[in-house]
């Protein structure tokens, strides 16, 4: 029985166990039996808000099954406040409309608004139809673009989880996290082509409490981003690859950004990014903070900038000229080792207006793949100590 079948295996046990004890409340909403059709072409969006709206406001635990089939879906919204805990489970496939224009007043296929105690798991997966969209992304020719829309969107979601999920081929992020607080994601797998345009694994902002572990993130920008108010974020056994790496930022773009601090990233395994460990400002920015930074037993794997400090970021070569305002300090690099496929394996490109401070850098061995001698380091307007073996040497 291969991997896959294993895994739909033991989630459809599960299914069944939880079902049995659940069904004496009455607590499971099947979409089937409220007339969702599963033949891959019927939009089943407003059948599916209806379903999850009976399922919210019924008391107790409660369960939105979607079950075996695949599932066409427009964009919808699933909203709380609920008056209990609710939990919506995927055992077939739920697939994206492709007419873009439905997504134009929505920043997601499938949004979770104002929920508390929600699970999202899954035996089945989410296709969010990308090949249809990605060639109206024109964010890689202007910052001002519109972003096509995520596969989900977390808005103002306490206390929940999302776990045992596969997303294939977002539109644009796969996971979207906004103005959420204890959510914890595990188990995911997200994949999209490498050379898909922003699709990001999972992006965070406004955010805090946030965990994320256990999960194989390939995708064609960032696995894992975080923007703005994103504070005690905690990222542990993520395999990333290929994609960007793991970044926070970009930020200053905009005015009264909040900080970015308490973020810890632990046994990861970067494999050929573009990117493993990366802070990104822009160069002409407002001003803000980021600092409580730790990213500790790092494995990387043919990375092309496996430690970077980027306060010059300008993806679309049109950006303007100017010195980045936001304080880059007290990050840690410990324990990182592989292999870069760039010279220049650790940078730290910082701002001549606010120099990044504190930076520390322990036990870092980073050996370049291709010729012309060893890895090298470099830094500009960065300052902070060094400890034990340290390859390539430290420029800080």
């Amino acid at each position: 029985m291969g991997s896959i079948s294993v895994f739909r295996f033991v989630c459809l046990m599960f299914l069944v166990a939880w079902i049995t004890e659940v069904e004496a409340g009455n607590g499971v909403f099947d979409v089937a039996n409220y007339g969702a059709v599963a033949d891959a072409k019927t939009d089943n969006s407003k059948v599916f808000e209806d379903v999850f709206n009976k399922a919210c406001q019924s008391e107790g635990s409660n369960v939105v099954l979607i079950p075996n089939g695949t599932y066409m879906l427009g964009p919808v919204m699933f909203s709380g406040p609920c008056k209990g805990p609710i939990t919506f489970f995927i055992t077939g496939a739920l697939i994206a409309h492709t007419d873009v224009a439905s997504y134009v007043d929505s920043y997601s296929w499938i949004t979770f608004y104002r929920i508390d105690r929600l699970v999202v798991r899954g035996c089945g997966s989410l296709d969010g139809q990308g090949p249809s969209a990605w060639g109206h992304n024109t964010c890689s020719k202007s910052k001002n673009c519109n972003p096509l829309p995520s596969s989900m969107g977390f808005d103002y979601v306490t206390n929940s989880r999302v776990t045992h999920l596969k997303s294939i081929n977002s539109m644009g992020v796969h996971m979207n996290v906004f103005e959420c607080t204890g959510l914890k994601f595990d188990r995911i797998h997200l994949i999209a082509p490498e050379d898909s345009p922003n699709t990001d694994g999972i992006h965070i902002g406004e955010s805090t409490h946030v965990h994320i572990s256990d999960s194989v993130i390939a995708t064609g920008d960032d696995c894992i981003s975080m923007g703005p108010g994103s504070s005690s974020i905690n990222i542990s056994n993520v395999q990333c690859g290929p994609g960007h790496g793991i970044s926070v930022g970009s930020l200053g773009r905009s005015a009264n950004e909040d900080d970015v601090s308490g973020l810890t990233v632990k046994n990861c395994t970067f494999n050929g990014t573009q990117n493993g460990l990366r802070v990104k400002t822009w160069a002409s920015s407002f001003a803000s903070n980021v600092f409580d930074l730790t990213f500790q037993d790092i494995n990387m794997d043919n990375v092309n900038n496996p430690i970077i400090i980027d306060q010059q970021y300008c993806p679309s070569g049109n950006c303007q000229q100017g010195n980045s305002q936001v304080q880059i300090r007290d990050a840690r690099f410990r324990n990182i080792k592989g292999t870069s496929s760039s010279k220049i394996a650790v940078t730290f490109e910082c701002s001549p207006s606010k120099p990044c401070q504190n930076i520390e850098l322990s036990d870092i061995d980073l050996v370049y793949v291709g010729d012309g001698g060893p890895a090298t380091s470099s830094c500009a307007y960065a300052s902070g100590v060094a400890y034990g073996p340290v390859h390539p040497p430290s420029c800080i």
